[in-house]
């Protein structure tokens, strides 16, 4: 099984997260960590995998390669299973 995907906060990376992306309300789309997902493993083949993070607001879809997230401390776990993480 492949490593999760992680925020550096350590957190795991999951589709539907709800995030803060550039100081935005945004939303985990999808994570894509596994070649044998029929949706997703495109991106696993492609770039190794990786998140498309969804902010309609500024940028739209914004797809993150795994060897880029360590570049995105400002993507932030906000809220998952309707538990909020952080202020």
């Amino acid at each position: 099984m492949p490593d999760a995907l992680r925020y550096l906060s350590g957190e795991e990376i999951r589709t539907g997260d709800r995030v803060r992306f550039h100081g935005r309300s945004a939303q985990i789309e999808f994570a894509a960590a596994e070649l044998s997902d029929p949706e997703h493993g495109c991106f696993v083949r492609l770039y190794g995998g990786g998140v498309m993070v969804n902010d309609l607001a500024v940028s739209g879809h914004t797809f993150i390669p795994v060897d880029q997230l360590k570049n995105y401390e400002d993507l932030e776990l906000v809220v998952r299973d309707n538990q909020e993480t952080s202020p």
